[in-house]
């Protein structure tokens, strides 16, 4: 195993790339800046070692990166109706990034700072924790937050997120990484004859600014019941309102049961990749990048819609106006802890 740090300057800005390498080959790669993953290189069924990520031909984009491409997402990842909230008896007015309405914790949040990084190895993984502080009212959120964010990679092939954090004042918060995850290798093709399963009975309905409507929706007999697994073509092609809302597709929170061994798994038959998801969050954002054009140089090639697929393990912001969904709410001096796994395979 082995761990290796590149010195970038960007705009003026000095940014490390970090590279952690298994003893299989596999490897991933991050910046400081945003907790942003560069690359998973990971072999397909002929042992051919591709990258499995989006990313940017050129670093600079990533001080726009509006797409959120491989980036730590918070102090809320989601969309926050309005761009407020109320907790106790006082209402916040957050930053409105997206319409009228506030996304992924506006323009500062953990996406677009530099992370303090310590290195470790052990002896059979390899780790890298990423610290910051954000401050009180940041963003216009109440309470200065400690974060803790650890990237490990093991020696059976599985890269683990796991996220702490520490708020002094009552506040609101749920992490998730924003990653575009294509296992068909340096982005080949696109995602659309991947195969997804999800233990998920359950996903939100949303109206037409994909802010959550408040009603959960069953899975059974649409093309969201992806609990005996399904290509994500279906979508695209369905004509069911939902899918029609999210721009022929998925950007959409499916609910986990929590009643199989993973709460999701991703295949592309072709290259024989599988990647299996384990986590204790209470659901996840399945976009399927719907909103990507051609505006963007990646590093094999121009982007695209359905070129990739978001994997975003997290609770619901619409706990924020709505009973029955999972919350975000922490309180002050409480622990958040939450871990993500995805393990990486072949057929």
């Amino acid at each position: 195993m082995k761990m290796t740090s590149t010195p970038l300057q960007v705009d003026g800005n000095q940014w490390t790339e970090y590279t952690l390498t298994n003893t299989n080959g596999m490897s991933v790669s991050f910046l400081d800046f945003g907790g942003i993953i560069t690359s998973v290189k990971v072999p397909d069924r002929n042992e051919t070692y591709q990258n499995v990520v989006i990313a940017f031909d050129d670093y600079q984009d990533y001080l726009n990166n509006t797409s959120y491409f491989g980036a730590l997402i918070g102090r809320v990842a989601g969309r926050i109706d309005h761009a407020s909230f109320k907790l106790g008896e006082k209402t916040f007015s957050l930053p409105a990034n997206e319409g009228d309405h506030h996304l992924h914790g506006g323009q500062v949040g953990l996406h677009n700072i530099v992370w303090q990084v310590e290195l470790l190895e052990r002896a059979s993984s390899l780790a890298a924790v990423l610290y910051h502080t954000s401050i009180d009212e940041e963003s216009g959120y109440p309470g200065t937050v400690q974060y803790k964010v650890t990237y490990t990679l093991t020696a059976e092939n599985t890269f683990e997120i796991d996220y702490e954090a520490f708020s002094d004042q009552d506040t609101v918060l749920t992490l998730t990484n924003h990653t575009y995850f294509n296992l068909s290798g340096d982005l080949e093709t696109d995602i659309l004859n991947h195969q997804v399963m999800l233990d998920a009975d359950q996903f939100v309905e949303l109206d037409d600014a994909l802010i959550p409507t408040g009603r959960i929706l069953p899975v059974t007999g649409t093309a969201f019941d992806f609990t005996s697994g399904r290509p994500l073509r279906d979508g695209v092609n369905s004509i069911d309102p939902q899918n029609i809302v999210a721009n022929n597709g998925y950007d959409h929170f499916f609910i986990f049961n929590k009643q199989q061994a993973a709460d999701a798994i991703l295949t592309d038959p072709v290259s024989g990749r599988v990647l299996t998801v384990k986590t204790d969050q209470p659901g996840v954002v399945m976009y399927t990048s719907n909103g990507l054009d051609d505006s963007f140089k990646l590093k094999e090639r121009l982007s695209a819609k359905y070129l990739g697929v978001c994997l975003e393990t997290q609770s619901s912001p619409a706990s924020l106006v709505y009973d029955g969904f999972p919350t975000i709410l922490l309180g002050a001096h409480e622990v958040y802890r939450k871990s993500t796994t995805f393990t990486f395979s072949v057929l």
